[in-house]
């Protein structure tokens, strides 16, 4: 589990095909690698990966031909955001969020307001029903608020701080994103099929 505060914005700097999976190697820059073991968890762009070797500043995770046809933002060199797997202790600064990509959303605006951005999403239209304004979105392993939902299209304020320490400063009009919803949604999406199936 991952909170959606990003600790770190690493760069994938290799790329190696292995069938049709992929070997990243990517360099952790301040992210911090001596507490990490090879099997831990680090979610990469949203996306929980599984460190597979580690030195003092790269490591290297094997993302498999599912992952990346769900996925966005693996398949070539860039900044990608990280952030450890969540600890017992931590503090739930975000919200609760997983790193199993729901969908690949569009970025339909990027525009700025005053310090801040306004950031619209385009959403694949078999999640949007699990959007809600107010409610909690994870866009490239960043944890956002959601002002506003019309139909597919969701828009975020971003402050300048997670501008500075994330990758979605870099977003344009047309950029692809990775989507994980409120896991809580779904949940309540699933009692209610299972109390409306089970009803006498």
């Amino acid at each position: 589990m991952f909170t959606g505060i990003i600790q770190a914005v690493g760069h994938i700097v290799a790329i190696t095909e292995l069938g049709e999976d992929l070997k990243l190697s990517i360099h952790a820059n301040n992210f911090g690698l001596d507490h990490l073991q090879i099997g831990d968890s680090i979610a990469v762009n949203g996306v929980c990966l599984t460190v597979t070797r580690l030195d003092k500043t790269h490591f290297e995770v094997h993302v498999s031909k599912e992952t990346l046809k769900d996925t966005t933002g693996l398949e070539y060199k860039n900044a990608v955001n990280l952030e450890k797997a969540l600890r017992l202790q931590d503090r739930l600064g975000g919200h609760l969020v997983s790193g199993h990509v729901d969908g690949v959303g569009e970025v339909m605006q990027f525009s700025s307001l005053g310090d801040c951005r306004i950031l619209a999403v385009r959403a694949p239209h078999a999640i949007s029903k699990y959007i809600a304004k107010k409610g909690s979105i994870c866009i490239d392993g960043v944890s956002l608020t959601v002002n506003t939902i019309e139909q597919d299209t969701f828009r975020m304020n971003i402050i300048p701080h997670t501008l500075e320490n994330t990758t979605l400063k870099h977003l344009n009009s047309g950029s692809l994103v990775n989507i994980e919803v409120d896991q809580i949604a779904r949940y309540v999406e699933r009692m209610t099929e299972w109390t409306n199936s089970n009803a006498p």
